[in-house]
């Protein structure tokens, strides 16, 4: 796997999400690759939690936006599309070949029958932030960020950030982070209860790593029963469906002048410049 690897340290399985050079943004391999490490930690006996970390400046960015402009790679998509051929549709086919591998990945940090950590330094924006809301704890360093972001390219989310922000702040609050899309610091997430913990950047490795190791050294399966019971009573059940809602509605709204906009704005490093 070239941009994810996978560490073990006793019974705590390490996800590690490295491409720096695209800010931890997920092209169909890495993708397709982040999902089957995360099935293979979640089907492991031997694993007994799961740590998934970015790098030192950037835990995940999301899709990567530049991979959905130019359509994805005639490679990556010989095993999705027939005879090898790029998407013949617009930008919302290239999201979906993408984004049904991230949702996948989001699906099985859920049904785990063990606790997902979330360790972020650096920033964690669109799919970055929905795949650490979807953990089951989420550590940040002190130097931290937290960023819905799709509102800078005209879209309408996905990765389970619309499922579980207004359940982990309510909905006024989940409103304002998605219609005004501020850039929150480590302590206004923590203070938003977006956040379990945050450590110094300088501790943070060990910080966590102590917490998964306590985590590890517990009644796992009963962890997982009461994970799956806590999941039910937020409706946390209904997050597969909530994710197939949301491809739909991305991959949509992916096809109009707006994101065309947003997406050249994006990648031009400039404000977009959207209308009605």
């Amino acid at each position: 796997m070239d941009h994810i690897r996978t560490e073990r340290s006793g019974a705590v399985g390490i996800i590690v999400m490295e491409r720096p050079e695209r800010f931890n943004a997920l092209d169909v391999r890495m993708a397709r690759d982040l999902r089957k490490a995360s099935i293979g930690f979640a089907r492991d006996d031997h694993v007994r939690c799961v740590v998934l970390r970015g790098g030192e400046r950037v835990f995940c960015s999301g899709a990567d936006l530049k991979y959905v402009r130019e359509k994805g790679d005639e490679q990556d998509f010989s095993y999705l599309q027939p005879e090898g051929r790029q998407p013949d549709a617009g930008f919302g086919t290239s999201f979906k070949e993408i984004l049904e591998y991230i949702h996948s990945t989001i699906s099985e940090i859920k049904r785990a029958n063990k606790p997902f950590i979330a360790a972020v330094k650096g920033v964690a924006a669109a799919g970055g932030f929905g795949l650490a809301m979807a953990c089951d704890l989420v550590y940040a360093s002190d130097d931290a960020a937290f960023e819905w972001a799709y509102r800078k390219t005209g879209l309408t989310g996905a990765e389970s950030s619309t499922f579980f922000l207004p359940r982990l702040v309510g909905l006024r609050k989940a409103m304002e982070l998605v219609l005004l899309n501020p850039r929150l610091t480590a302590a206004q997430a923590l203070e938003l209860g977006l956040v379990n913990a945050v450590f110094s950047r300088a501790t943070f490795d060990a910080s966590v790593m102590a917490v998964a190791e306590k985590l590890a050294e517990g009644p796992t399966r009963a962890l997982g029963i009461a994970k799956t019971l806590i999941h039910s009573a937020v409706a946390g059940d209904r997050l597969d469906y909530h994710l197939d809602l949301e491809l739909e509605h991305l991959a949509r709204i992916a096809e109009t002048r707006e994101f065309a906009e947003g997406l050249d704005a994006f990648l031009e490093k400039r404000e977009p410049k959207f209308d009605s």
